[in-house]
């Protein structure tokens, strides 16, 4: 079974992460819709939305919102946040968007916080540009916020220990075959147990070329959460902006 399919279901995977930055994220999804300049009541796609706190956020901001994820209990766990302008389904990315969406094309989909890259064929990588296309309006704006491959191939440190929830995690970085691989171990009730997560490092060409294939334009890169332009050297994140060409 993928990796993915795996480590995302499990609730050590949101024990490691307990401490993400929220004010950080609500903070960047509020530059971002204002930049945008996306009227309130549009629809919004928040693809790989893990438990659901930026679907939630999005939707307080007064937007119409489905939430998409692959975890059968990160879903089951947001159910309880959802209204009649806030929905969550099981999804896999690499399946058509379209077959989720009960009545009109959303005007955005966001990709948010390196929930892309997970898949060893590009045809998969394909496929989930190809459904993003196929769920956006005309005009529409696709997120894709990515890792900097260079700032990550710079900045990589290869052993370090942390403990969340009385659990101690051993993670171990390494660069190979154009992939980051983060090995995760730990122990608890006695038990050991391992699992790994491995991120392909898209560059920017790749990436750009997969947008233009399936009637994409960039129209901006920034470089981290406060919007800064990008810089390929010291830039953390790859926030593309892409918009769907209108089609002829």
């Amino acid at each position: 079974m993928a990796w993915f399919k795996t480590w995302f279901d499990t609730p050590y995977y949101h024990i490691l992460y307990n401490d993400r930055d929220f004010a950080e994220a609500e903070n960047f999804i509020t530059l971002l819709i204002n930049y945008l300049n996306i009227p309130e009541n549009s629809k919004l796609i928040d693809l790989a939305c893990g438990k659901g706190r930026h679907s939630v956020f999005l939707n307080k901001m007064g937007f119409r919102v489905l939430g998409l994820d692959l975890s059968q209990q990160s879903i089951h766990h947001n159910k309880k946040f959802e209204n009649e302008a806030l929905k969550f389904k099981v999804h896999d990315m690499r399946d058509e968007i379209y077959a989720q969406v009960s009545d009109q094309k959303a005007d955005a989909v966001l990709n948010l916080f390196t929930s892309f890259g997970y898949f060893e064929d590009e045809k998969d990588d394909r496929k989930v540009f190809q459904s993003i296309t196929h769920v956006l309006k005309d005009g529409g704006y696709f997120v894709l916020d990515f890792l900097n491959a260079k700032w990550v191939e710079n900045t990589l440190v290869e052993e370090d220990h942390t403990t969340k929830g009385g659990i101690n995690f051993t993670i171990k970085k390494k660069i190979e075959d154009q992939h980051v691989i983060k090995d995760i171990s730990f122990d608890d009730d006695g038990e050991n147990y391992h699992f790994f997560e491995k991120v392909k490092l898209h560059t920017l060409d790749e990436i750009n070329h997969y947008a233009e294939e399936f009637g994409f334009e960039r129209i901006k890169i920034f470089g981290d959460y406060v919007l800064n332009d990008f810089n390929l050297e010291s830039s953390p994140r790859c926030i593309s902006i892409f918009r769907k060409k209108k089609q002829v």
